[in-house]
């Protein structure tokens, strides 16, 4: 068991009707004019938006509006909205989506309240000393980014993929009511679904630090995600399989289930971005489309903590050597993968990579960790290559 910090000063508003609380949360929290930023399409369609902004008129709190948000949030986009913020003397950012809305709030957030390109924070050419308070309101159980560290943001321009960590970008407050995530397709409540269970594994699979309590936490999550995401492609509307769900997506990704690890593995999220940033596909797609190459990669280095996520999770019988129990662990969570519609290799996912683009990926990825990375196994270019030839 290693050290470690745990900060979690996200306030939650969690049930039916709590978006309704917004401009509640944002005076509590010190705005008095607020960017609203939001995607494309479903949080107008549903009319989350005209309640939202609705609710902010009649409280007398200024706004303006910003949408166009997507899956891999663009960097023009936060460009666009830094220019707007400084323009209108915006001092508070509201966040009305999934993560894309709050990644790209999030970065919005770095630009305006630093000087300087706010990519070089994603590069990790500089270290931001402050961000722009926000608030969510969430629609889409997945990323975590309601209460996370986290912000992923795709430059156009090389079809660069790049993540910022700081507490600084934590949200003020998180507005959940799942009923609001009742409008998700059946494709991307399984892609949340991965998401969330991808976040908590990246924490599991490590050779550094365990604690048993922190265990048991994430073994739970990932079998509650495993059994609510069959319900719910059954039946969508299922409300309570909805709200277990978007809790689960909170603490995945708010460093509960990494306390007394190493701080985790990642290197499955970190091929992933380079997939993401070539092809543009949905995130956690992309996960699960090259996981099951990742574990077969590794888990030989990483042998008891495979054989106890298939036992604990799996629910595998501890019969045979523990790299066979370890194996039908790794098989049994791609056949999970498979009853939610999710794929299992680049093919299933619909992506034909070339020879080239396989390298491309692959040196874009090392260069990214600065050489290599990875604490179930350290990966440099290599594997990293070797990786993405087995997920084809």
């Amino acid at each position: 068991m290693f050290d470690f910090k745990y900060f979690t000063p996200t306030k939650v508003l969690f049930g039916r009707g709590a978006e309704t609380k917004a401009a509640e949360m944002i005076r509590a929290f010190g705005g008095t004019k607020v960017l609203v930023h939001y995607g494309k399409g479903s949080v107008i369609r549903s009319g989350l938006l005209q309640r939202v902004t609705n609710q902010l008129t009649e409280a007398g709190i200024p706004f303006v509006t910003l949408g166009g948000a997507v899956p891999n949030p663009r960097l023009s986009l936060v460009y666009e909205g830094i220019a707007l913020c400084r323009k209108e003397g915006v001092d508070f950012l509201l966040a009305v989506g999934g993560g894309s809305a709050i990644d790209s709030a999030k970065a919005i957030g770095y630009g305006v309240a630093n000087e300087g390109d706010v990519w070089d924070f994603y590069e990790g050419r500089r270290k931001p000393a402050a961000c722009l308070p926000l608030g969510v309101i969430l629609t889409l159980a997945a990323t975590g980014s309601e209460m996370s560290d986290s912000s992923v943001i795709t430059k156009e321009e090389g079809l660069v993929k790049r993540g910022c960590n700081t507490d600084l970008c934590r949200p003020k407050f998180a507005l959940m009511n799942p009923e609001l995530t009742m409008t998700v397709s059946a494709y991307q409540t399984a892609c949340g679904c991965s998401d969330i269970m991808m976040h908590t594994m990246e924490r599991y699979f490590t050779n550094g630090g365990n604690m048993e309590i922190t265990d048991a936490l994430a073994e739970g999550l990932l079998r509650t995600v495993m059994a609510k995401a069959e319900i719910l492609a059954k039946n969508p509307a299922d409300y309570d399989a909805r709200a277990e769900v978007m809790w689960a997506g909170s603490l995945s990704h708010n460093g509960l289930t990494g306390c007394g690890s190493c701080g985790g593995d990642w290197m499955t999220h970190k091929l992933e971005h380079e997939l993401g940033g070539l092809y543009d596909v949905a995130h956690g797609a992309g996960l699960t489309a090259i996981w099951g190459s990742w574990a077969r990669y590794v888990y030989r280095d990483c042998l008891p903590r495979f054989r106890r996520f298939a036992v604990h999770v799996m629910g595998i019988a501890p019969d045979g050597t523990d790299e066979e129990i370890a194996l039908r662990g790794i098989e049994a969570l791609e056949a999970f993968f498979r009853r939610i519609g999710m794929p299992t290799s680049l093919r299933e996912l619909g992506v034909s990579a070339t020879d080239e683009d396989l390298r491309t990926m692959a040196h874009k990825c090392a260069v990214g960790v600065n050489g290599g990375r990875g604490s179930a196994k350290f990966l440099r270019e290599e594997d990293m290559l070797a990786i993405f030839e087995a997920s084809r």
